[in-house]
């Protein structure tokens, strides 16, 4: 019974304490690194749709499950981009759902380089399925016993320098705080806090149809300790890749992936978790699917 009560008790914490990282993980980020970034819609000289869907911690019961949905392309090839980007973020009873739409303009400031800025603005919803927690005290005001759910605004902001070969984008999801209250005996301040991202990664060209793209994402939220993802892929004639990563205080990871005729994508990754839960849980993986399409004729930096 104590085990039980710690349980609500820590998903509950994960769901509403604010203390830590709110946003959804995934690994594939060098995929999609628009799910991070606004200023990101519009680098490509095509429209994407992009789809990432997450199960975590296999083997545990009402572990997380993300599941995310971006669009993406230039409206002007030389200067506006536009997206959308949705999530839904399940652990156990608790769900978080997404929705943000996102605007950016682009700069030339040399032949191979270029400027970007963004802004995303949308909603959040914040749910606990009351009806699916066994509670031991009965009638306790402090635990839900129905669904309930709080609906908040969202914005978010980033920069993005870039080029064929390279890219480096700051980004701040939640810039404004918002109050996401769901219970009203409970007495915790559900404040959405700023994050802060900052992602980078280059394209190397090994000869013989060969190229690396080492990648990296740091991302900051006050007062949890910086984390960082570590990781590269190597790739045979644009098509085909494989690739590993390392984030600090998770997990270490391994990808693999492939582009059918230029316009279909596909990854998969599976996690190992460096923490003691992996004595409990087989792993994590990770399914991406990526549609390109609507070419323009503007150049297109290294991201996939």
């Amino acid at each position: 019974m104590k085990k039980t009560k710690l349980l609500l008790v820590g998903i509950f914490a994960a769901f509403c304490g604010l203390q830590a990282q709110q946003l959804p993980l995934y690994s594939q980020y060098m995929l999609n690194d628009f799910s991070m970034n606004p200023a990101v819609a519009g680098t490509q000289s095509y429209f994407n749709v992009k789809s990432d869907n997450r199960f975590q911690w296999m083997g545990i019961t009402d572990a997380p499950r993300t599941y995310i949905l971006t669009f993406d392309g230039p409206i002007n090839p030389q200067h506006i981009g536009i997206g959308c980007y949705v999530f839904t973020d399940i652990t156990g009873p608790t769900r978080r759902t997404g929705f943000t739409t996102t605007y950016s303009y682009h700069m030339k400031l040399t032949n191979d380089l270029n400027l970007s800025f963004g802004i995303s603005a949308g909603i959040l919803q914040f749910a606990v399925d009351g009806q699916a927690i066994t509670v031991i005290t009965q009638n306790d005001q402090a635990l839900l016993t129905q669904f309930q759910s709080a609906i908040v605004p969202d914005f978010g902001a980033g920069a993005y320098l870039y080029g064929s070969k390279f890219y480096f984008g700051i980004a701040a999801p939640q810039v404004v705080p918002m109050n996401a209250k769901i219970n009203s005996y409970s007495n915790a301040q559900d404040i959405m806090v700023t994050h802060l991202y900052a992602t980078g990664g280059y394209n190397f060209d090994l000869g013989n149809n060969f190229s690396v793209d080492p990648c990296i994402v740091a991302k900051y939220v006050y007062p949890a300790p910086p984390q960082f993802d570590l990781g590269a892929r190597v790739l045979y004639e644009q098509k085909f890749w494989l690739g590993a990563g390392y984030r600090t205080l998770d997990a270490a990871y391994a990808m693999i992936g492939y582009v059918y005729q230029k316009n279909l994508t596909f990854g998969f990754s599976y996690d190992y978790s460096v923490t003691d839960i992996h004595k409990y849980s087989s792993g994590t993986t990770e399914f991406y699917i990526g549609v390109r399409f609507n070419k323009h004729k503007s150049p297109d930096h290294p991201m996939m």
